[in-house]
């Protein structure tokens, strides 16, 4: 198994990027899309769903730059128009087999321009993301995390195939609505594959490892 010591967003350089779906490319965000994100990040309906909000261009930029090693950019006709969060992570584990749960999962996080909802280019782009996560990486498990009462994103994780798995009370605290109920979905590589076929066998199927 190899080991490494980059960052886990550097196990995102196994895939060829860009990648094509029917209608959309996906590829790494750089410092260069910080202007394209903030055009509908800093809007206050897509605000009230992430996890923060910036306060203004400088912090948005700020926080971009450390960021964005982990998101993927959604462009339509090299338009930028959503961005993926991609963060891989360990498996919780007991410590005797710590190692064979080191990056084998990563927690999806997805935000679209409003102007292009209501299209299925979310589910499009997500169901590349998860087809890279479980064949191109080599993942066990994807995952996403929102509010309760973020209805549009809990419909596209349960479109996706995904199973609510955690349902919180009371537990996540939301800047407007104070403490809210929160929901956790997933999906493992078997039950992907399974819905896929035959031919949807990972390419890199090893767990990574690092020190």
């Amino acid at each position: 198994m190899p080991e490494t010591d980059a960052p886990p967003d550097a196990l995102l350089d196994r895939v060829t990027w860009p990648v094509h779906t029917e209608r959309l490319t996906l590829r790494r965000a750089d410092l260069s899309d910080a202007a394209a994100v903030w055009a509908y990040r800093r809007l206050a309906d897509v605000g009230r769903w992430t996890s923060w909000h910036p306060a203004d261009r400088a912090d948005w930029d700020a926080n971009f730059a450390t960021r964005h090693g982990n998101h993927l950019i959604i462009a339509r006709e090299d338009r930028v128009i959503g961005d993926i969060m991609v963060r891989i992570e360990d498996g919780w584990a007991q410590r005797e087999v710590s190692t064979q749960a080191t990056l084998v999962q990563a927690e999806l996080g997805w935000t679209l321009h409003p102007d292009w909802s209501g299209r299925g280019y979310a589910a499009e782009a997500l169901r590349e993301t998860i087809r890279l996560c479980f064949t191109d990486l080599g993942l066990r498990r994807v995952t996403a995390n929102m509010f309760a009462a973020n209805a549009p994103s809990r419909r596209l994780a349960e479109r996706l195939g995904m199973r609510l798995e955690l349902h919180t009370v009371s537990e996540s605290l939301h800047r407007d609505l104070g403490w809210v109920d929160g929901l956790g979905y997933a999906l493992l590589a078997e039950e992907w594959r399974a819905a896929q076929g035959s031919d949807a066998a990972p390419l890199q199927p090893s767990p990574h490892t690092r020190e």
